[in-house]
């Protein structure tokens, strides 16, 4: 794809974050930053801070660093290393399609790299066309959104205030919904029923609006719909639930509990909600979602990776990104 414009063009793709190491200490300080956003826990300040402070950050942090001791590698965080490579491919695929100048960051919204860094490094190159690309394929109050938020608040301070463009969402995106449905046959599932698990949010938030509910039956319906099943060979979940409060329905661990008793002949677990590998979907899913259905009497039981730094990830989130460049590619 020919490009006459010689503006360079900066794209900060963004992901939640991970711990610096996987102890308690580095998790004390990454659960601190994360838990004490009131975007993701919107209590009263003077009830949270108190709860969070007092109770949850003596208690989890241990537990927490177990769990990512399991999943940690030599390069350190999955999630961070697959951010990384998604990063770097991303950039090459643009580059090459749009012949222009194009710089990848990535920026994590809790814990480094942070996008207050991403950010001052397009500042400091020049760059004053951004693109926002979190990699969060459902918007939500509790990912999109507080990564909006960090987003000003930087950009605010800055003297001369750059063009920005956002990526909302991508959860219907013809080439997302393909490269999860490609994914899905090259993983051989052998006829096994299909469980697609988000992440979980307060039901709550979807009453106060948020579209985070309906996006996730969304992809779910297109993604069948792309793979040809029929209503009783897929159903949706969500996962990661805690605290007192209903989060959406059905739990992704009842489910497996109910798909066990019924004598499936397997089950097949992807997570389209989670562009890169993480604590949520190794360990969660493919090692205590595997547990809690094999406990429960299923048979075979397959977790599907994400879809990670694979070449059709990389051309779906290049076909979003030009979608979303719009008029700065004619300019």
């Amino acid at each position: 794809m020919a490009h006459q414009s010689t503006t360079p063009i900066g794209v900060l793709v963004t992901n939640v974050g991970t711990p610096d190491a996987p102890t308690p200490h580095a998790l004390r300080n990454f659960l601190a930053e994360f838990l004490a956003d009131k975007k993701v826990i919107d209590y009263p300040r003077w009830f949270w801070l108190p709860l969070l402070h007092g109770i949850i950050l003596r208690v989890r942090p241990r537990k927490s660093a177990h769990m990512y001791q399991r999943i940690w590698t030599e390069d350190g965080s999955p999630l961070l290393k697959i951010t990384e490579n998604i990063a770097s491919s991303l950039e090459q695929s643009l580059s090459s399609q749009l012949d222009i100048p194009v710089t990848v960051r990535i920026g994590m919204r809790y814990g480094q790299p942070s996008i207050e860094a991403a950010l001052q490094s397009f500042q400091e190159q020049g760059i004053d066309q951004i693109l926002v690309l979190p990699l969060f394929p459902q918007y939500s109050q509790t990912t999109t959104e507080t990564t909006i938020d960090a987003v000003h608040a930087e950009i605010h301070q800055w003297g001369k205030q750059p063009e920005l463009r956002w990526v909302h969402d991508y959860h219907d995106h013809p080439k997302y919904i393909e490269a999860l449905a490609q994914f899905i046959r090259t993983e051989k599932t052998n006829g096994n029923k299909l469980l697609f698990s988000y992440h979980g949010v307060p039901q709550r938030y979807t009453r106060n609006g948020d579209p985070y509910l309906e996006q996730c039956i969304h992809t779910s319906e297109l993604l069948a719909n792309e793979l040809g099943l029929s209503e009783d060979e897929w159903s949706y979940a969500f996962q990661s639930r805690f605290g007192p409060e209903e989060w959406l329905q059905p739990y992704t661990d009842e489910t497996l509990v109910s798909l066990g008793e019924s004598n499936l002949g397997g089950v097949s677990v992807l997570c389209p909600g989670f562009a890169a590998d993480c604590l949520e979907t190794i360990d969660e899913i493919g090692n205590e979602g595997q547990h809690t259905y094999i406990e429960a009497g299923g048979k075979a039981f397959q977790y599907i990776p994400a879809l990670n730094d694979s070449a059709d990830h990389i051309e779906a989130l290049t076909h979003v990104a030009i979608h979303h460049l719009g008029d700065w590619l004619e300019n």
